[in-house]
């Protein structure tokens, strides 16, 4: 009997493939638990149309990272900090700080996208890498200026 599954399951299968099992396996155990469907054309064309949404969703997610690349290309971000002598950041400058001055700047990024090439605890001019989305990765500079 052929079965598409609803959800991965090992040695098996992924979600949304079909796969052939015995009868009774799909019969007693994948469809009374909800783990598979019997492999019908109208389930088919289901499976077919909910890959498409999902993929449409996807393009869509990755458009709006792709938009919001090209926004911060064009970003310059400025950052004053009080310094010690010799022009060191008492501290120093994470993701944290970054995340809060491109919110001043009209941008939500959550800090676990953002990576820095080195650590910030001097004046300069540094570039620190977003990842936006599993394909989309935007750079943008940051100024360390004294206050």
């Amino acid at each position: 009997m052929e079965v598409i599954l609803k959800q991965d399951i090992d040695r098996l299968g992924k979600t949304g493939s079909v796969v052939k099992v015995k009868d009774g396996y799909a019969r007693n155990f994948l469809i009374p638990n909800d783990m598979a469907v019997s492999c019908t054309s109208g389930n088919l064309r289901k499976l077919q149309e909910d890959q498409q949404k999902k993929q449409a969703q996807i393009d869509k997610v990755k458009q709006e990272a792709e938009d919001l690349k090209n926004k911060l290309a064009e970003l310059s971000l400025t950052i004053p900090v009080l310094v010690q002598e010799e022009d060191k950041i008492y501290g120093g400058i994470g993701p944290q700080e970054i995340v809060a001055v491109l919110k001043d700047e009209g941008f939500e990024i959550d800090k676990n996208c953002i990576t820095l090439n080195e650590p910030i605890k001097a004046l300069g001019i540094y570039e620190a890498t977003l990842k936006l989305h599993p394909e989309v990765i935007a750079k943008i500079k940051i100024w360390i200026v004294k206050k």
